[in-house]
């Protein structure tokens, strides 16, 4: 006792000790914060800068002669935002045309590219399979490949005396005009069952300055032929991430979920797809975004047409800033966008995220000491 009484510190009842400032932690925060500050700068100069500017721009009508920031620029205010929703007009129809055409093309793209590439990676990751390596190679290689130099190649292959139409005629089937035809894939469908004319309940008008005919058109021929390019191309991209998901796959489960008599698609359902669920949402978030950025197909294959069918957002922004001037209307078109993937983007992420069994009151633990 009287040793304790030595060892322990002189301190007034109630006093508390004072906590020494800096010391180790204090040196290791401002070392932390001087080696990341170059990279602090320069994603300001660089990203976070010029996203102020645009956004700035999104608020002014500057059509491109000059600053954007001297005085004699008009000041506009959200006028560029609200004749995308509210004031009836072509820019109005434009971008709403645009929504549906890129709608259509998220809804084909993302599940297409998705499906493909988990199915070539559980090819390539078949451990009977010979030549994984030339596989692998060869289903990665439109990944690496120019945009530009695959969509001319694919406006070759669907042109009217095309590879494809060619295609269909050794099968006895006439190829559409696949850059020329405006129609819908539904409408084509419905046309086909003597339905050629709207209904009139469809007929009026529909959300965004649309009709209902209109939104339940679906992606056109010259859509679905850049969906085809797309999904070739990005599938082998997401096939490695599938593939180095499935590597990481214990063996030990597969063998024992084998031993337990589970099927190959029993397997597949509730011990493959549970451990590469993280990858899955990597993948459907980067095709998400990446499906509502798309813009050098459409650039190279069609330009909007025909009748605006492959217009998407993205190109829209691109055409009103630099063909038609509009650099305000521009910038904001792209901020709707990036809007957009964001909204989209946690959406999917609540609805794929890991939900937690909830608790049931006869199984919580009472705590110690408490009635």
């Amino acid at each position: 006792m009287a040793i304790d009484a030595i060892a322990a510190p002189a301190t007034s009842p109630g006093s508390v000790p004072r906590r020494r400032r800096g010391g180790v932690r204090g040196r290791e925060n401002l070392a932390g914060w001087i080696f990341v500050a170059p990279v602090v700068v320069i994603l300001g100069l660089f990203l976070l800068l010029p996203i102020l500017m645009a956004f700035w721009v999104s608020l002014t009508g500057w059509n491109g002669q000059g600053s954007p920031f001297r005085s004699g620029v008009p000041f506009v205010g959200a006028d560029n935002y609200t004749r995308m929703f509210t004031v009836d007009g072509l820019a109005r129809q434009d971008f709403m045309t645009s929504l549906r055409n890129n709608f259509y093309y998220v809804l084909l793209v993302v599940p297409a590219q998705t499906v493909l590439a988990l199915s070539l990676a559980l090819v390539v990751n078949n451990r009977m399979l010979r030549g994984k390596s030339f596989f692998r190679t060869a289903f990665y290689f439109p990944s690496v490949t120019s945009s530009v130099a695959i969509s001319i190649v694919f406006l070759f292959m669907f042109s009217s005396s095309g590879a494809v139409n060619s295609l269909l005629a050794m099968l006895g089937l006439d190829g559409p005009q696949w850059f020329a035809d405006s129609r819908g894939v539904l409408h084509l469908l419905l046309g086909a069952v003597g339905l050629d004319s709207p209904p009139a309940a469809l007929s009026g008008g529909g959300p965004g300055g649309l009709t209902w005919w209109d939104w339940l058109a679906g992606p056109s021929v010259a859509m679905i032929s850049i969906i085809s390019l797309v999904v070739w191309t990005t599938s082998g991209t997401f096939m490695l991430m599938f593939l180095a998901a499935l590597q990481g796959v214990p063996v030990a489960l597969d063998e024992a979920s084998t031993l337990d008599g589970a099927s190959r698609w029993q397997r597949f359902r509730h011990v493959t797809l549970p451990m590469i669920r993280p990858t899955m949402f990597l993948v459907l978030t980067l095709g998400l975004i990446g499906s509502w950025q798309v813009f050098d197909q459409v650039y190279v294959m069609s330009q909007g047409n025909p009748a605006k069918t492959t217009l998407t957002p993205a190109y829209l922004s691109y055409r009103t800033a630099f063909q038609d001037f509009d650099y305000g209307r521009g910038a904001a078109i792209s901020f709707v966008l990036f809007l957009i993937i964001i909204v989209l983007t946690l959406a999917q992420r609540t609805l794929l995220r890991e939900r937690e069994a909830p608790r049931r009151g006869w199984l919580r633990r009472r705590v110690p000491g408490r009635s």
